[in-house]
């Protein structure tokens, strides 16, 4: 089965209707997903307006961004002290 990818305005959108008072297998069935990832979607997103979705995703690629540039960092400091480390 062909995965959809949902953007963050169209799972606020569900999280709206919800709110609103529709049931959650009938979104589910609606949407075609399951109920769990409706529940997923309400942990992550719950409460956010559209603008401070895009901004945690923002904040998300940034985090990740630095995590790999401290991980490049720490493997060059291990390769250096392993290299003066040795006695010539």
């Amino acid at each position: 089965m062909k995965r959809i990818r949902f953007t963050e305005e169209q799972i606020i959108g569900v999280l709206k209707e919800a709110e609103a008072g529709a049931k959650t297998a009938d979104l589910a069935r609606k949407h075609g997903v399951s109920e769990a990832t409706l529940y997923n979607w309400k942990a992550k997103y719950g409460g956010l307006e559209v603008s401070e979705a895009k901004r945690l995703r923002a904040l998300e690629d940034e985090n990740g961004r630095l995590k790999r540039l401290l991980a490049d960092a720490m493997l060059d400091n291990a390769g250096l002290k392993d290299l003066l480390s040795k006695k010539w």
